[in-house]
């Protein structure tokens, strides 16, 4: 199938229309132009801005997480990559300050470990989840690579190496981490710390698991659907593409990010044509500060990459057909995996009530398996009127759901009682005294 060829001769085509859009749309409205002066000109530069936007490619964003505010002191924000991998980079936001009283705050605060989704999305989609958590926390963050930029000859990834993937960043980290987990990574997530308790190894403090597809059996969205009515078979021969020439990844099997980008756009048309037109007449009447909303949401929304095909393909079969997690089926490397071996590792899960993505009951399912950790370490937050963005973006997350997290992860930083006297934190780069 020539699918993503033509894709990447439209896109090259539109291309310098969309700039062109773009050039005009600014002639039309620069104070210092004449067209600027014409009748409507505000209406035909909002035009043309639409236009450049609907027509145009939209690169990684960035997360451009320069300082946050904590307590009223300014705190710089540096991004590291801790470990660097052929599928994903582990990130490490470090935090400066010449305040010392500050500086003591910061370094005796818990450490995070972020795992984003690899649905389709980059992981800057959870930056206003990272800054909030910067607040109060140490933040280390999956960061996935985008499928059609990975060499051929790197091999295959499976959803098995992203299990291999979470177990590695969590023994780097060292088990003081808190893991938490958005969307699709809540099973893999899961899988690699139950791995790690049946293998005796130390598992991290926390692990908190918001809006996922556990089972996906309870309650079933426009997602689940699709997944369960459709062969594996479908899959792979509709959906699945090889990466053109003028990509590093050239040939590699992948489900293109522009497919899964159409499917979102599916779910929800209408709404999407109405944001569009709000757009445009905010740029009419001069509405700065929503234009610049609408503008930086789509930026990010809009940006989507592609999924190794072995990955993705896994997660059909795995997570959405055979539901091995949740029938005690699955087995990776020889070894099944059993979340009742987790003991010492508290649990916190979290769902929207209006969550279209991961049905009501879907992430609460994970507290049914884990029953080897006590009830007393085990707790669910239902977030009223939050969409499956709202529980990690928004007003919602920074005043309903991030106080939870936070919460609770401060009240798990001690050890619990019988648990593994032997943790050994994993080792670690010698630290600057003005940092944490």
């Amino acid at each position: 199938m020539m699918l993503y060829e033509w894709y990447e001769a439209q896109r090259a085509l539109l291309s310098p229309f969309s700039e062109f859009a773009s050039a005009s749309s600014k002639l039309y409205n620069h104070p210092l132009s004449l067209f600027a002066h014409t009748p409507n000109a505000h209406r035909v530069s909002a035009g043309l801005e639409l236009m450049h936007r609907l027509a145009k490619d939209y690169e990684k964003p960035q997360f451009d997480i320069r300082s946050i505010d904590v307590q009223g002191v300014q705190v710089a924000v540096h991004e590291r990559v801790a470990i660097e991998k052929p599928f994903c980079r582990l990130l490490r936001f470090k935090r400066f300050t010449d305040d010392l009283p500050t500086l003591q705050r910061l370094k005796g605060q818990p450490i995070v470990l972020v795992i984003a989704p690899l649905s389709g999305h980059h992981s800057t989609l959870l930056r206003e989840t990272v800054r909030e958590l910067l607040k109060g926390h140490k933040v280390f963050m999956t960061d996935w690579t985008d499928a059609r930029m990975v060499p051929n000859d790197k091999g295959p990834f499976h959803l098995d190496d992203y299990v291999a993937y979470v177990q590695e960043f969590i023994r780097f980290v060292g088990p003081e981490v808190n893991v938490i987990s958005v969307c699709q990574p809540t099973v893999p997530v899961l899988a690699a710390i139950s791995l790690m308790a049946s293998a005796g190894e130390p598992t991290p403090r926390t692990m908190t698991m918001m809006g996922g597809p556990i089972d996906a059996r309870r309650s079933p969205t426009a997602v689940n659907n699709l997944a369960t009515n459709k062969s594996l078979s479908w899959f792979e021969n509709n959906v699945i593409h090889r990466v053109p020439i003028n990509y590093p990844g050239a040939g590699r099997p992948v489900y293109p990010g522009f497919l899964q980008h159409a499917g979102f756009i599916a779910m929800n048309p209408d709404r999407h044509l109405k944001s569009h037109y709000d757009h445009f007449l905010d740029l009419v009447r001069g509405d700065g500060d929503k234009a610049d909303f609408h503008r930086d949401f789509y930026d990010e929304y809009n940006a989507v990459l592609d999924m190794p095909a072995e990955y993705y393909l896994d997660t059909i079969k795995t997570v959405f057909q055979d539901f091995a997690l949740v029938n005690g089926t699955w087995t990776i490397g020889g070894e099944l995996v059993r979340p009742q071996d987790i003991r010492t590792t508290a649990l916190l899960t979290i769902e929207g009530e209006l969550d279209d993505i991961s049905g009501a009951g879907q992430t609460k399912a994970a507290h049914g398996l884990c029953t080897g950790v006590p009830a007393d370490r085990r707790f669910h937050y239902d977030v009223h009127g939050a969409g499956h963005y709202g529980i990690f973006s928004g007003r919602r997350w920074r005043e309903k759901v991030y106080p939870k997290v936070r919460d609770f992860i401060a009240a798990h930083q001690v050890p619990m009682a019988g648990a593994d006297k032997k943790r050994k934190p994993a080792p670690r780069a010698k630290r600057r005294a003005v940092s944490a």
